[in-house]
């Protein structure tokens, strides 16, 4: 692919701009009453046949034939497969931002904090929870089954996987800026924290190849406050020095908006995405 061969994206706003493609959904309201844990024998039976018969095989198979994924790291997280943990991501590619981690994690489970709009089509609403979908909530009175949905996907072993830059922007080869707001939730549990980095690789034919990184473990020290901000200060630097890597290959060229400041907004990030 020659430069001159590359897509171009403006943007003007790199922590609200959202250039993921999915066109605007159904609003829903995810409030107290939003089933986050769900424990019926039936829902559970389909959601072993959903998630581990159908979606991770086929999570193997995209990033396999896909991307040729690698990862770098992957034995950093293999004492605390069972312990639960988090995991901090960039935000580059729909499906694969939800098969990526689960290739990683497999066979342990893998839960995804995501925006509402993922579980706002009735027709897929059921599919998207039992592939670990924690949808963040749009009322007051969901913050605390919400909280509480996490800690139990912690103490049941599994991940919980944010994407903290919030939007989706393919193929992009840098790390936007992202405040420490979903960083609260390892900082009160104190359970590990990883980053996972994706970059890009071209081959020989000029396709993407992804290698992903993995760093870590990062635990909470002091007060939830400070643990909180030396948590993000940790994954951000460690996301950084990943995507700066030289053989990180820009496959689509972002250039900010004339007179658009590539570092505000930091204050109000989102710690959900589209999966």
């Amino acid at each position: 692919m020659k430069k001159r061969d590359k897509k171009t994206i403006i943007y003007s706003d790199p922590v609200n701009d959202e250039f993921s493609g999915v066109g605007p959904r159904p609003k829903i309201t995810v409030g107290k009453n939003y089933p986050y844990i769900r424990r019926g024998p039936i829902y559970r039976f389909f959601r072993f046949i959903v998630y581990k018969i159908i979606m991770l095989p086929v999570a193997h198979l995209y990033c396999f034939f896909k991307f040729r994924v690698k990862f770098v790291g992957r034995e950093k997280i293999v004492p605390y497969k069972k312990s639960g943990m988090f995991i901090y991501g960039n935000h580059t590619q729909i499906p694969g931002d939800a098969f990526i981690p689960n290739v990683l994690l497999s066979p342990h489970d893998a839960y995804f904090v995501v925006n509402p709009d993922n579980v706002a089509l009735r027709g897929t609403r059921m599919f998207m929870t039992m592939v670990g979908a924690i949808p963040t909530p749009t009322e007051i009175g969901g913050f605390g089954p919400f909280g509480k949905a996490i800690e139990q996907r912690i103490s049941e072993g599994a991940a919980v996987v944010i994407f903290p830059e919030a939007h989706i922007w393919p193929y992009y080869v840098g790390i936007r800026p992202f405040a420490s707001t979903s960083f609260r939730y390892p900082a009160k549990s104190g359970s590990p924290v990883f980053s996972l980095t994706v970059t890009y690789r071209r081959s020989r034919t000029g396709r993407p190849r992804i290698v992903a990184y993995v760093d870590g473990p990062f635990f909470a020290e002091g007060s939830v406050r400070e643990a909180q901000e030396a948590l993000r200060e940790a994954v951000y630097s460690a996301m950084c020095s990943r995507a700066e890597t030289p053989d990180n290959y820009e496959f689509v060229v972002y250039k900010p908006a004339c007179g658009t400041d590539a570092g505000e907004g930091t204050e109000g990030t989102s710690s959900s995405g589209r999966i």
